[in-house]
């Protein structure tokens, strides 16, 4: 029997046999669906998230992604609810407008004795909601009977907890786990893993009325329903591993989470247009960047996106920070402070950690804690020490605020002692990277997939390696480093900056720039040779201000010319290069905050109609989305008439850089510049 069909029936595992075995690139994510077809609906709150399915429940329906999680750890692995038997009739199935909770309509299916029908469908009413607050995940299903007679059902809830770690449902495989319990106690059940990092973990299910019958995987109810009368069943999911979650009634919890979503969003800027569908996307946008800000003792994190990077990376926060610097200058300040914390004081090859280096990702899992993965506290990132310095420069300029720009003013200082020494390794004035550790990633730069950097014959190139856009971070790192040193009274280390950076933007353009292709190359090999390849890393030189104003016209046609621009916005790679698939992650897909930062580029350099084309080009696309949100990347496929953008299967949506994207389109447009030591706004050429 199916378990879709009955929540007592066992979930069987079925051997495949592959006619060939062939070598998975490095952290791989393993699917056996594609998450746009199965309609997942996020949930989060703090550490904790959520994924359900449309109906909400978990891994009904084949494994996947679906689950709740805490600490990077699956705490419920399955999930459902069953009218007599059958999954209910679904007839809606949204995520309320502030993203605080899930609201599933539903109605009973036909239920059948001997043959016949003894209760039609559409009968009895059945409303799911579900939010998450403080490490438990709340429901209330409730039920209205709609018949002009009295009537019975048994509802069933079944449920199970594999406590995986997130790296194992991304395809990480494990040789040894910790030990499962399970029990029932007199008004729920729980399930109870040990893990290999001695971190006692436990769900907790905890029902209201209590079951008619309770078992470790299901839970039995027997409702009677007279004409048009309502009841609730309440049902609460506690995760749990080193500090037990407090338990509220459902609604003082609501209230809470509804208080919380509100207090988050007190520092930005409303949006309001002509247009209402534009609206729309600003306001999901909205929801999504503060349902992922993240509170830690430093302030507010954007967490990078569900379902796979629901933690802090820097490079992520350092970005969305950036794109929504005009209208919340806050979110920059947390960022700046929690990547100061964490930032690297010693040398940790495992972790690719070297002293002064910006955190690339944080992880808390089982696997993480026993270092199966290098997760961690993880430093593989060659541009979030550049990024971060560029970010408090912009910050500065922003708001004016020195008194934070001094508390983090020795962190920036390390990172650029880090630029010019392990950045630098080799001395030829550019920044490069080359793992220090084998199960780190091959990858460092934003693109960091195993082929994402490769020359034009499609070889791929060896390190170390300088990416294109981070001599540009670099660069404009320099540049902003400089006028902080001069407000804190550091003026020599201002003039050498300067010069470094003068330096610099000479040698980019003499190595890096390529005539015939109307570029930039995408990177410098361990050879110096460059990857004369079409690519959108050009494009953050735009950002930064490294290109000659000559350069800037060129490349922008190169970016919008029918080979880089789909349609819906400009290729990671161009179509007709090598290694372009529009299909994959990273070689030719389209990414909404890549062509936000390259919009934000072509408006500085005074070149407004390319920018509104790729904004232009990008609401349209969020148009066809569901709930408007721009996910985290698309397929690169060319823009067809009547129809949307091509879905990638494994795309987390919401992501914060893609959330952030369009108000980084909309202060591109219109030229916008805060200029907080005379405390106006003007608009250049919008």
């Amino acid at each position: 029997m199916d378990i879709g069909d009955d929540p007592h029936a066992a979930a069987r595992g079925i051997e495949h046999i592959a006619d060939a075995t062939i070598e998975l690139p490095q952290h791989y994510i393993e699917i056996e669906g594609s998450l746009v077809q199965r309609a997942l609906r996020t949930l989060k709150h703090g550490d904790a998230f959520a994924v359900f399915d449309n109906y909400g429940d978990i891994g009904v329906i084949g494994s996947g992604p679906e689950g709740l999680y805490f600490n990077d750890t699956r705490f419920l692995s399955w999930y459902g609810l069953w009218f007599e038997g059958k999954r209910p009739l679904l007839l809606s199935s949204v995520v309320q407008d502030d993203n605080a909770a899930l609201s599933v309509n539903l109605a009973n299916p036909d239920v059948h004795i001997d043959g016949v029908i003894s209760l039609p469908r559409g009968t009895i009413a059945i409303e799911r909601t579900k939010f998450l607050w403080q490490a438990v995940c709340f429901e209330r299903i409730g039920f209205r009977n709609y018949a002009d007679s009295t009537r019975h059902f048994r509802i069933d809830i079944g449920f199970g907890a594999d406590f995986r770690d997130l790296f194992e449902i991304r395809g990480t495989s494990r040789t040894r786990r910790g030990t499962s319990t399970s029990l029932v106690t007199e008004d729920g059940a729980g399930f109870h893993y040990e893990g290999l990092d001695n971190v006692k973990r436990k769900t907790e299910l905890r029902f209201s009325p209590s079951p008619t019958r309770l078992e470790t995987n299901c839970a039995t109810f027997e409702f009677e329903l007279a004409p048009n009368t309502r009841r609730s069943l309440f049902v609460s999911v506690l995760c749990e591993d080193r500090n037990e979650p407090r338990i509220n009634p459902f609604g003082r919890a609501f209230r809470a989470r509804r208080r919380a979503i509100r207090g988050k969003a007190t520092g930005i800027a409303t949006i309001e247009s002509s247009n209402e569908l534009f609206n729309e996307v600003c306001r999901q946008s909205t929801a999504d960047l503060y349902t992922l800000m993240t509170r830690t003792s430093h302030g507010l994190y954007p967490y990078a996106g569900i379902p796979w990077y629901s933690t802090a990376f820097g490079r992520d926060g350092i970005i969305t920070a950036m794109l929504l610097l005009w209208l919340d200058p806050t979110v920059a300040k947390g960022v700046l402070h929690f990547l100061a914390a964490t930032q690297a004081k010693t040398f940790d090859p495992f972790a690719d950690a070297q002293p002064g280096k910006i955190l690339h990702e944080t992880r808390n899992g089982e696997m993480a804690r026993l270092r199966e993965v290098p997760f961690g506290l993880y430093y593989g990132t060659v541009d979030a020490t550049p990024l971060y310095v560029m970010l408090a420069g912009m910050y500065f300029d922003r708001t004016g605020d020195i008194e934070t720009i001094a508390a983090i003013w020795p962190n920036i200082k390390a990172a650029l002692q880090w630029i010019d020494t392990f950045g630098d390794a080799d001395g030829d004035g550019f920044v490069e990277y080359a793992r220090q550790n084998a199960s780190g990633l091959v990858n460092q730069g934003w693109k960091d997939s195993f082929d994402a950097i490769f020359h034009a014959d499609g070889a791929l190139a060896e390190g170390p390696i300088a990416l294109c856009e981070v001599q540009g971070y670099v660069f404009a790192a320099k540049t902003h480093a400089a006028k902080l040193a001069h407000r804190v009274g550091e003026y020599d280390l201002e003039t050498g900056l300067r010069g470094e950076a003068q330096g610099l933007q000479q040698k980019f353009e003499a190595a890096f720039w390529c005539e015939d292709l109307g570029t930039f190359a995408l990177a410098l090999d361990g050879d110096k040779s460059p990857c004369r390849v079409r690519t959108s890393n050009a494009g953050h030189a735009l950002f930064v201000g490294i290109a000659a104003p000559e350069r800037a016209a060129r490349l922008a046609e190169t970016l919008l010319g029918r080979d880089s621009f789909s349609g819906w916005g400009i290729r990671t790679v161009a179509s007709g290069e090598a290694r372009f698939n529009p299909i994959s992650y990273h070689n030719g897909s389209v990414w909404p905050h890549d062509n936000a930062i390259i919009a934000l580029g072509l408006a500085r350099y005074g070149l407004r109609w390319h920018a509104a084309k790729v904004f232009s080009a990008m609401f349209e696309a969020a148009a066809y989305q569901e709930l408007r949100r721009l996910p985290e990347l698309f397929c690169g496929l060319i823009r067809k008439p009547h129809r949307g953008p091509t879905a990638y299967p494994v795309a987390c949506a919401p992501q914060a850089w893609a959330s952030a994207a369009p108000f980084a389109f909309l202060g591109a447009c219109l030229g916008m510049e805060l200029r907080h030591e005379a405390n106006s706004v003007s608009f250049r050429d919008p």
